[in-house]
């Protein structure tokens, strides 16, 4: 299990004031849904990588 931080996405849910769009948001759910069976588990990442924690 994985945990990822899409940043802060223009939606609804923040009257759109965000910086970043959906898509753009949601390319770490991508990547992280799309990792290889002997990928890294039990981490939270952003686009830049692995977010310490």
């Amino acid at each position: 299990i994985n945990a990822g931080c899409p940043g802060f996405v223009a939606t609804d849910l923040n009257g759109f004031r965000g910086v970043r769009t959906p898509e753009q948001g949601a390319a770490i759910a991508i990547k992280l849904a799309t990792l290889p069976d002997d990928g890294p588990t039990g981490g939270f990442f952003e686009d830049a990588g692995v977010v310490p924690w």
